[in-house]
């Protein structure tokens, strides 16, 4: 069987591993626009300089050698064809498959004002190209904008105020982490943030750009006139799908590959998984979505049914933050919050079932909320606050002594 992959993020090399596990003597091939295989989620750590490009793997030192998988870094796909079971690199190298997967993740979304999209100090931060670019900049530039304050905005300017770069952060919204966090626990990170010399601009948005002449932009025009000068820009404020090797070929999608419950695409053979799919945004669901492929590509039917993924996990300057759920009340629900030394925490809850939940500061025992929200638990009659609840609330003891749910 000849197994090609294209993409080395998270739902990509668990497929690898899952087949090899499976099928010790098929081909593997694994594609990537990415030279080297590396974890998105620690970008900023290079952009800081607290980690070099070598120490961004989440994968042994040898381990395509170790699994017999031929890796091709730095390929791009031109041509994937289905009917001929082919896809081409832009070189002309040609692969032959039994079974596809894509896992080719997303790219920054750069909206079209002013030179944004093709200013030379620029920037989105997705891919560790992008990495590489901006901190060959960013070691030269002393005034630093990010556009979007999501978790890859604070990310980049937790990385340059390490830097002791002057750093401004613009937002639409009114507060930072909006669709994270709530105004309480977002003015924490705030405060922490101004405390280590940020600038915020909140409820504003750029309209326009001015040229530095030279390629770049020297400033960015807000809506409220407010021209903020920047050596160099980051913009954060969105991904979209990355489906430029599907072009041309009868792979169905909109915003997004069409997949069916075992991962199929639209063509026989042809799977999917993680971003690419709309599915995930989080890395272990990823990864989940990799190996129900992989257990698909090989035979043994498997459907993908873990779809939550509503869960982020934030830590600046020693403050740790778990939001679980989608984390907006709606008429009829349920707000309890509770603020004490322990740090700041909310629940909201929906029909009786715990929609979603925020604990800052101390985030102990919060897998028994992850089990509720992901399980649907109805809680009507729970008489124990929602903060004081235990596993020990849900479950009792059979004959034999085990654990069952009651």
């Amino acid at each position: 069987m000849k197994h090609v992959i294209i993409g080395a993020g998270a739902a990509g090399i668990q497929a690898a591993k899952t087949i090899r596990s499976l099928e010790p003597d098929s081909s593997i091939v694994m594609l990537s626009t990415d030279r080297q295989v590396h974890s998105r989620c620690m970008l900023h750590r290079y952009l800081s300089h607290e980690r070099e490009e070598e120490e961004l793997s989440f994968i042994p030192e040898h381990f395509f050698e170790d699994l017999n998988i031929y890796w091709a870094g730095g390929s791009t796909v031109s041509a994937i064809g289905t009917d001929e079971y082919t896809v081409t690199l832009e070189d002309g190298t040609c692969f032959l498959y039994d079974r596809l997967m894509i896992a080719t993740g997303a790219d920054s979304l750069i909206p079209p004002v002013g030179q944004l999209r093709n200013a030379s100090n620029v920037f989105g931060l997705r891919h560790l190209s992008d990495a590489q670019a901006i901190r060959r900049q960013a070691d030269q530039a002393e005034n630093i904008l990010v556009i979007g304050s999501g978790l890859v905005g604070m990310d980049a300017a937790y990385a340059f105020l390490r830097q002791r770069k002057n750093v401004t952060v613009v937002e639409m919204a009114d507060r930072i982490l909006p669709l994270q966090l709530d105004k309480t626990a977002g003015n924490a990170y705030r405060r922490l943030f101004e405390a280590a010399g940020c600038r915020f601009l909140l409820g504003r948005k750029a309209v326009d750009t001015i040229s530095n002449g030279s390629g770049g932009i020297s400033a960015v025009l807000l809506d409220d006139g407010t021209l903020i000068e920047c050596g160099l820009a980051v913009v954060a404020a969105g991904v979209r799908p990355s489906l430029s090797c599907i072009k041309g070929s009868k792979i169905k999608a909109d915003r997004f590959i069409e997949t069916d419950p075992f991962l199929q695409t639209s063509c026989p053979g042809v799977y999917a998984a993680g971003d690419v799919t709309g599915l995930s945004g989080i890395w272990p669901n990823a990864m989940k979505q990799g190996e129900t492929a992989a257990y698909n590509m090989c035979g043994i039917p498997v459907q993908y049914i873990d779809r939550y993924a509503m869960k982020n996990t934030i830590n600046f300057y020693g403050l740790t933050t778990l939001s679980l759920g989608r984390g907006t009340a709606s008429e009829g629900d349920t707000v309890t919050l509770r603020q004490d030394s322990s740090g700041y925490k909310k629940a909201i809850l929906r029909n009786g079932r715990l929609d979603s939940l925020l604990l800052q500061g101390s985030i102990d025992y919060s897998g028994v909320y992850q089990y509720l929200i992901k399980n649907e638990i109805d809680l009507s009659s729970l008489k124990t606050d929602i903060f004081d609840i235990s596993f020990a609330d849900f479950y009792g003891t059979d004959s034999s002594g085990q654990y069952q749910y009651s």
